[in-house]
């Protein structure tokens, strides 16, 4: 039983960082610092603007990746591995 509560809260640690960092992404830089950000510009378009429209989707894609191989090694630390 001692297993499972660890392997569960080491899934909900990564499951936080997560929502950390898409929260920090999208609303952090897509709202708060658009302005300072719109001084920069990333291929012809203001930086604020792409974080806004494409930065927390290509932010929550990352993290999909980043959170499967994450879970692949917790998987096999604690071999329920498919």
């Amino acid at each position: 039983m001692e297993n499972k509560e660890t392997y569960w809260s080491e899934n909900l640690r990564l499951i936080f960082i997560c929502l950390a960092i898409w929260f920090a992404v999208s609303f952090g830089l897509g709202l708060l610092l658009v302005e300072p950000l719109n001084a920069i510009r990333l291929g012809g378009y203001k930086l604020g603007f792409w974080f806004a429209q494409q930065g927390s989707i290509y932010s929550f894609l990352g993290l999909i990746f980043w959170y499967g191989a994450k879970m692949n090694k917790l998987d096999q630390k604690y071999k329920v591995e498919e």
